[in-house]
Formats: structure tokens, sequence, C-alpha cells
């Protein structure tokens, strides 16, 4: 069963934000399951902006390519190049070194709790 972490909130598509300032942004253990070996990753760049529930960049495996979903507005403040140089960390570590980018918030879009995430989803909390 895939992990969802607790104190991170996530959108209907599977991204992750936590609550830093400026938020960190990735896809979910259970995205990142779904989606297989990770090989490729397209993100917004630094400096951009961001629309909450728009398509923002594309994670690419070797089954599909998904689109990444903004699920916040704001301005994007940085950009994981380790996760653009080694798309595997959004399979190995989702909720850590595989974060996707970061984003000072203008408004957040709807976003559940990981409990709510994790029940919907088929999700186990840790």
């Amino acid at each position: 069963m895939s992990k969802v972490l607790s104190g991170l909130r996530y959108s209907e598509e599977h991204e992750w934000v936590d609550g830093s300032g400026p938020v960190k942004v990735g896809i979910s253990q259970v995205a990142a399951d779904a989606l297989g070996d990770v090989v490729y990753v397209d993100l917004p760049e630094a400096g951009s902006s961001v629309t909450a529930g728009e398509s923002c960049g594309e994670v690419e495996s070797t089954k599909s390519v998904s689109d990444i979903y903004a699920p916040v507005t704001g301005e994007v403040a940085e950009v994981n190049q380790a996760a653009i140089d080694d798309p595997s960390l959004l399979n190995s570590d989702p909720y850590g070194e595989g974060w996707l980018f970061t984003v000072n918030v203008t408004e957040e879009g709807p976003l559940l709790s990981a409990e709510e995430y994790a029940s919907k989803n088929g999700g186990e909390l840790a």
C-alpha cells in the first residue's frame, strides 16, 4: 500500500504541499507507484507563475506521461535540479529528495488533509 505522509496536504491530482514558506510541491507516493519508473520530469522555471488546478509540468514514466497540476497559485521560487537530473527520486523518495519545486503562495487551491487523501486513494498514513 502506498504511503501518505501525515502533515502534508494533497490535491485531487496527487500533488502534495508542505507548510513551509515558500511551500514545497511534489507528487504523492500513490501517484509515483501508479506511474511506475519515472524517467523524465519537466518542471516550471523559477520566476514563472503557476495557477492552482492548471497544468505546470509533466512526469514521464515507462508506462505513461502525466501532467503535474499546481496545487497552489503563486511564483515558482526554486526548482529541484536533483529531480530533473535523477527522475527516479520521485519513486524512491517522493516526500523527501524527490520534491519538485517551491512556490511563494498567493492563493491555495482545494487541498485535502492526509487523512482525506489516504481515504480517497487507498493510501496508508505514515
